[in-house]
This record gives structure tokens, C-alpha cells and sequence, in this order.
């Protein structure tokens, strides 16, 4: 009798032991997060609602000069927002002209980014004769942000200049009257 009181007894103790042990929370736990993070690479040009610019020529008051062109324009900002991946570390924006009006160079330049962006930022060229081949104006974009609209992201400046102007391409012979030409600038922002 003895003999199964301690058999029932330890059976007892061991089931309610372990009964205990599963049934207890520790001082830690865990879950896990799925992050899903997409690729971005977008582009625009600010303020959207007056992107399209007006340059144009002075004829000179006196025999002899050649044509001046207008004051630069400083109204447009270059804006863009990217999540590199993985295979590409960087980015650029480039830039080209639609058309290529002959005997005029169309020149821009993009300031430093300034505003409220973020991240890494790319680094603008120096002033650029558009052409109809693509330029890099910004390289070195990483995973950033400039800032939506005007006073965020790489300030452009155009300029023009009469061909045969140092540094220029086109040549002042080509020149041609006209009342007014359009070309398109054309910003694509791409993986290195």
C-alpha cells in the first residue's frame, strides 16, 4: 500500500509540476515586423503651374553689335524623390533638349540642393550647353528627398547665348529670325 500511496503521490507531483512550468510566461518574448520599403526615383520641375519660361534676344541699337541675349531665368526648381536599391547605390537626373535651335546655345546650371530635403542629396555639374544627347546635371543621389516645390531641391538657371559665344556650340551664322520657337527641356532621373 505504502509502495503505491508513493507511486500515486510522485505521479501527482510530476503532473502538477509540469503543469506549472508550461503554463508560466517569461520575462521576455518576441515578434517579428515585415517592412516593406519600395524603390522611388521620381522627378519634377517647380512651380508646376509656371514651368514654361520665356527667353529671348535684344537687337542691337547700333551697326556692328551682335544680338544681347535676355537676363538669365532663375524661377525653376528641381525637385526628386528616391529609395535607391540595392543593386544601384546612386542615382542622376539628366537633362536634354527636345529640339536644338540653330545657332543659339541654351545653358543651365543647377545650384546646390537647399530647403527641406533629406537623405543624400546629388551633386549638380557645372553649367551645361543642352543638347539633344542626355547630360548629367546631378549625380550622386542616394536614398533623399529635396522638398516639394519652389525654395526646395537644385535651383536652375537658364541662360542663352548667341552662337560662337566661348564655350558654346552653336554657331551665330546658323541664326534665323523668328517670332518665337519652342523646345522642350526633358529631366529623366535614372539608376548609375
Amino acid at each position: 500500500m505504502k509502495k503505491l500511496n508513493l507511486s500515486t503521490a510522485m505521479l501527482l507531483f510530476a503532473v502538477a509540476g509540469s503543469g506549472n512550468l508550461s503554463a508560466q510566461d517569461t520575462n521576455t518574448d518576441n515578434h517579428t515586423i515585415t517592412i516593406s520599403i519600395p524603390e522611388v526615383a521620381l522627378v519634377d520641375i517647380e512651380p508646376a503651374a509656371t514651368k514654361n519660361i520665356t527667353l529671348g534676344f535684344t537687337a542691337p541699337t547700333e551697326a556692328g553689335n551682335p544680338i544681347i541675349p535676355s537676363a538669365a531665368n532663375t524661377a525653376l526648381w528641381l525637385n526628386y524623390s528616391s529609395i535607391k536599391s540595392t543593386s544601384d547605390p546612386t542615382r542622376n537626373v539628366s537633362v536634354k533638349l527636345n529640339a536644338l535651335i540653330p545657332g543659339i546655345d541654351i545653358n543651365v546650371t543647377a545650384a546646390a540642393a537647399t530647403g527641406s530635403g533629406g537623405g543624400t542629396l546629388g551633386t549638380p555639374a557645372a553649367q551645361l550647353t543642352l543638347s539633344a544627347a542626355d547630360q548629367t546635371i546631378i549625380s550622386g543621389i542616394g536614398s533623399a528627398y529635396t522638398g516639394n516645390g519652389a525654395n526646395n531641391g537644385h535651383n536652375l538657371t537658364y541662360a542663352l547665348a548667341a552662337g560662337s559665344g566661348p564655350g558654346g556650340v552653336a554657331s551665330y551664322a546658323d541664326l534665323e529670325a523668328t517670332a518665337s520657337t519652342v523646345a522642350t527641356v526633358i529631366y529623366t532621373i535614372s539608376d548609375n
